[in-house]
């Protein structure tokens, strides 16, 4: 199915059918003992989509289906990629309502596969990363999801961590100063060129830092490309390596800037909002509001500072693929990569310096 995360993308094999981040022998002797449907022999795949952690499928003897997480094949920025963080996320997760993939086993030793892994149970369904997967949705599919959407992530929002087991995730107050500093330093170390509309960004959020109002689980990247999705409903939510606490606010301004209604630009890739039929941007974040109670005035500065950090972030993933980190270069369009980061930087800036509460 186009769209699905969960489809297997074709690679080059080594010697013996080997795939590149995984080692077969060794990886099967540990699901074998650990994961206890786990079937041999296995066969591993890697899933498309991802431009930070790798995603495989699993497949069993018996026909039962399971994903695999690791960290990039090569080095990579310390504070990302944290695959135990991410199961013990997904874990506590499990059970409150907002859907997640079901948490097998986490293995921390490096020796088994060069770096830790954890496998997690196979969600079916499309994944709608983009306009062509919105084409392939019924109309009324597509407001449901709209719907959600939001409901899903008014869930997130309203849990409370202690309760979770996830208190002591990270710090709760001074989010946005913290994220900051975090992305400023990852730009630093991931930049390619040099770019002065990004150091104008930071500079005027820096002196425009809202209060923080409400402190919540924050997945860190809430879009619908990290949702898996049957019939106009949510089945998973994914993806949750950037999770942390901190304000709620980012979330919604994150997907904000992927509600990009029918014929509107794109930031940095299509958007499955683009084909019509969902709920407009209005609509959602006033429906955000009724759910959670919460004041969003200020929209406008968390869709620029998202902007801005996603920005920071496929400078990242633009200098991985550059330097030959990522395994699954071929068919990426690097100049187009390039262009997404300048394009989110600009947006941000107009964001800061109009204020105006608008779709991108």
């Amino acid at each position: 199915m186009r769209g699905n995360r969960h489809e297997p993308v074709p690679h080059e094999e080594g010697p013996a059918g080997s795939v590149p981040g995984i080692d077969r022998e060794r990886v099967t002797v540990w699901m074998k003992r650990n994961i206890e449907s786990a079937v041999p022999p296995l066969r591993f795949e890697p899933v498309p989509g991802g431009n930070s952690n790798l995603t495989y499928r699993v497949s069993g003897a018996d026909g039962a289906d399971f994903a695999l997480r690791r960290p990039p094949l090569g080095h990579a920025l310390a504070t990302a990629h944290d695959v135990a963080r991410e199961f013990r996320i997904i874990s506590a997760l499990r059970g409150t309502g907002v859907p997640v993939p079901p948490a097998l086993g986490l293995c921390s030793d490096p020796a088994v596969n060069g770096a830790p892994f954890y496998v997690m149970g196979f969600v079916t369904g499309l994944v709608p990363h983009d306009r062509t997967a919105g084409s392939s949705m019924k109309p009324a599919d597509r407001r449901s999801l709209g719907e959600d959407a939001v409901t899903v992530l008014a869930g997130l929002h309203s849990l409370d961590p202690n309760h979770i087991g996830l208190g002591d995730l990270g710090p709760r107050e001074g989010y946005v100063q913290r994220q900051l500093r975090t992305w400023s330093r990852q730009w630093e170390a991931s930049k390619q060129r040099d770019l002065p509309v990004m150091d104008r960004v930071r500079t005027l959020l820096e002196d425009r830092i809202p209060t923080q109002e409400r402190t919540g689980v924050v997945h860190g990247d809430y879009r619908f490309g990290n949702l898996i999705v049957e019939n106009g409903k949510i089945g998973a939510v994914v993806d949750w390596e950037l999770c942390t606490l901190g304000d709620p606010m980012a979330d919604l301004g994150y997907l904000a800037n992927d509600w990009i209604d029918p014929g509107g630009p794109e930031l940095w890739r299509s958007s499955v909002v683009q084909e019509g039929g969902f709920p407009s941007l209005e609509e959602m974040v006033a429906r955000y509001a009724a759910l959670t109670g919460a004041d969003v005035s200020g929209l406008p500065y968390h869709r620029a500072m998202q902007a801005w950090r996603l920005a920071a972030i496929l400078e990242g993933v633009y200098a991985r693929y550059r330097h030959g980190v990522m395994d699954n270069i071929s068919g990426v369009d690097l100049p187009s990569l390039a262009g997404s980061v300048e394009r989110l930087a600009d947006f941000a800036l107009e964001s800061l310096e109009g204020g105006a509460y608008r779709s991108p």
